[in-house]
């Protein structure tokens, strides 16, 4: 069985509200810090479109676990944190596109 679990996600980000963004979504920042309290969290890589498309500025997050189990579980058992930090990541953007969820590919299987 393959571990590892990524889910990818594009924001549209509002012009002028990048700082905020980047301080909720980036490596450290508070969804980061949130999904610390997992030991089952492997890290977050928040990636910036150097174009704009439409005048916003364009955004990737890459959210890396163990396993799938261990996020759903996470996320069921932290509800209202989760629903906090997504209200607030809303007000900054203009869209938001889930890429996929994703397991590495180990060679040879």
């Amino acid at each position: 069985m393959n571990e590892g679990f990524a889910y990818i996600w594009k924001f549209d980000v509002r012009a002028g509200r990048e700082d905020e963004f980047e301080t909720l979504y980036g490596p450290q920042g508070a969804w980061a810090r949130f999904f610390e309290k997992s030991s089952q969290y492997l890290g977050t890589d928040l990636l910036r479109d150097l174009g704009r498309e439409g005048g916003y500025v364009g955004y990737v997050t890459i959210d890396r676990w163990k396993s799938e189990d261990a996020y759903r579980s996470f996320v069921r058992e932290h509800p209202d944190e989760f629903a906090a930090l997504d209200r607030e990541g809303e007000r900054l953007t203009a869209r938001e596109t889930c890429l996929g969820e994703f397991v590495p590919v180990v060679a040879g299987v």
